[in-house]
Formats: structure tokens, sequence, C-alpha cells
């Protein structure tokens, strides 16, 4: 019975001080289902290719029933083996980078807080980069032995890497300080970027626009190979962000008062920054250096459904995943036949609502 009063009350904490919004946050939490399948549709039936969603859906339905193609081999071939690769990355990646940024926010209690914070982007660009131009020299034989699978690698292990040393500086005696894991994130993402700006120095023209255009990011590698390889990662630590919900609305009041309440403190701060590090570090590893949407989406759902995480963070992954879709659209189609990089894209919508946060929070704009 303790332990059961003990979970509603975390529950309940991040409510109080709004009101209870559990009935439109359900709501909002059905509309964004219904969204998020209206994106993939538009995503698989925008571009070159004739398909309309109609016939996409005709398809998949005449397929199961009765294994006849609706659409032709050409468009079958774009829809199955491009677009669709195409569209399970981007609701993953999507739905990683906005979750680990409700996650963080919730572990710092700030929100205007995101997964840069700890460093795994700057640690997984610099393992990018390594590769990008160290590969057909210093690492022409592990290139070569791991193929397409070389840059994805160096990248998840570079965020790794920066995640265990940051986890290991900002823990002593057991216990893990939100404050030092702060600067110290700051701190070793800075040095990740300064060893990233050697490498870049060194870099050859071919290998410097590589490298531009991973760095903004982009969804045009998608394969299911890649899907293979991250997909995984990226479902495990989105599986194991609900389970965090509880505690994140207990911390709201204060890791003393969220012991008080029973909740494991230390555990769940090991377990956010895992989880977190796993998820981005997964994400960058294949799409490069996508912004804005890890702090973007959970403040605006922050805004419309309250801070409980227990709908927050399914929120934020049904809207990551639909932004990034709708911000792929953008970028595939605004300049066709090329293709402008995603991380602009998100950039361009982001940063003006980051900074009508700011100044919201200031005072300088009263709604």
């Amino acid at each position: 019975m303790a332990d059961q009063s003990t979970a509603g009350a975390a529950g309940r904490v991040a409510t109080v001080a709004e009101g209870d919004r559990s009935a439109r946050a359900r709501l909002v939490i059905l509309l964004l289902c219904v969204a998020l399948v209206v994106s993939v549709l538009l995503s698989l039936t925008s571009g070159a290719s004739d398909a309309s969603a109609v016939g996409v859906v005709g398809d998949w339905l005449a397929g199961a029933v009765t294994g006849d193609a609706v659409l032709s081999a050409r468009d079958r071939l774009i829809v199955y083996d491009i677009r669709l690769p195409r569209v399970l990355l981007g609701v993953l990646i999507g739905a990683a980078l906005a979750v680990s940024g409700a996650v963080m926010q919730g572990l710092f209690r700030n929100p205007l807080a995101d997964p840069g914070l700890i460093g795994v982007s700057a640690g997984s660009s610099l393992g990018a980069v390594a590769v990008i131009v160290l590969g057909s020299t210093r690492l022409a034989s592990l290139t070569s032995a791991l193929g397409t699978l070389a840059l994805p690698l160096a990248a998840f292990t570079g965020g790794l890497a920066v995640t265990l040393l940051l986890y290991r500086v900002a823990t002593r005696h057991g216990r893990t300080s939100v404050a030092t894991m702060l600067l110290a994130g700051l701190a070793l993402a800075a040095l990740a970027m300064a060893l990233t700006g050697i490498l870049i120095f060194m870099a050859d023209d071919r290998q410097l626009r590589d490298m531009t255009f991973w760095q903004l990011g982009s969804l045009a590698g998608a394969t299911w190979q890649k899907i293979g390889s991250v997909g995984p990662v990226i479902v495990l630590a989105l599986s194991a962000m609900p389970f965090l919900a509880r505690g994140l609305n207990a911390l709201a009041l204060g890791e003393a008062t969220a012991g008080h309440l029973g909740i494991p403190v230390q555990r769940l701060k090991y377990t956010a920054i895992v989880g977190v590090s796993a998820a981005v570090g997964a994400s960058v590893a294949v799409s490069g250096g996508i912004g804005f949407v890890g702090i973007v989406v959970p403040h605006l759902l922050r805004l419309l459904i309250g801070p409980d995480n227990r709908y927050l963070l399914p929120a934020s992954a049904l809207l990551g995943g639909s932004l990034l879709l709708l911000a792929d659209a953008v970028a595939r189609t605004i300049v066709a036949p090329a293709e402008l990089p995603i991380g602009i894209v998100t950039a361009v919508a982001g940063a003006p609502f980051f900074l009508w946060i700011l100044l919201r929070k200031r005072g300088v704009i009263d709604l």
C-alpha cells in the first residue's frame, strides 16, 4: 500500500501546480497518432513517383489479401526500397531526439535543456569525422573491413566514449552530481569539437563537402541495413524511457524530496543518461547532426499538456517523428532535384521558436 501511495504521489507531482490536464493530454496523444500516420503517408507519396497515398494503402491491402500489386514495379521500388526505409528512420530519429530532450529537461529540471548538453552529439561527430578524414589513410584497414558501417559505428562509438567518460567524471562515492555532469558535458563537448576542428583542418575539399553535409544532418542515406544496425538500439532506449516518467516527475521537487518519495534517484540518473546516450548516439550515427528537435518538441508539448512526463514522453515521440518527417519532405522538395540538409530546415524552424521561448521567459513577450 505504501509503494502504491508513493508511486501515485510521484505521478501527480508535475500536475499539481498546473491542474489536471490528463484528458487534454490523452486527446493530444490521439491527435498526434493521426498526425504521424498522415506524415508517413505524405512522406511515402511525395516526390518524383506517381504513387498516391490511396495507391500505397491499396497496394498494402491488396498485398495482404490477394498478394497482387497495385503499384507498378518502378513505383514499388521507389516506395518500398527508397522511401520506406527513409520514413522509418525519420520516425525513429525524430522520436529518439524528442524523447531524449524531454528526459534531459526533466533530469536537469530545466525546460531549455537538450541532449547536446552531455556531449553525445559532439562525440559522435568526432568519431564520424575521424573516419571521413582518416578512413583512406590511418584507418584504411578498419574502414575496408567494415565497409558502409564504418561511419555509423565510429559515430556511435564516439558518443558512447564521451558518455562513459562523462559519467566517470560526474560520479563520486557512488553518487552522480547533475551540476557536475552539466559542466563536464560542456567541457567534453568543447574538447571533442576542438579535436574535430583539427581533423577538419587536415581534410581535403572532397572530405570537407562530405563532413559539411553530414554535420548538417540528412536522411538521404537511409537503408534497411542502417535501420537494422541502429533501429534495435533506438527502440530499446525508447522503450525504457516511459519507465522514468514517475521518477522524473518526483525529481521536479528536488533530489532529496524524490528520495523521500521512494524514487531511486541514482539509478534514475544513470538510466536516463545511458538511455539518452544510446538513443542520440545511434541517431547521430546514421543521420548526422539534427538540431532543435530535442528542445523544441518537449517544450511545445509542455505548453499544451503540462509537465507530466507520463504523457509528455509518448507525446514527444509522436510529435518528434511527425515533425522530422515533415522537415525531411521540405528538404527533399524545396530545392528539387537537389536536396537540402535537414538540419538547416529544423534550424530555420526551431531557432525562432527557441528565441520566442527565451523572450517569453524574460517577459519581453507577454502571452
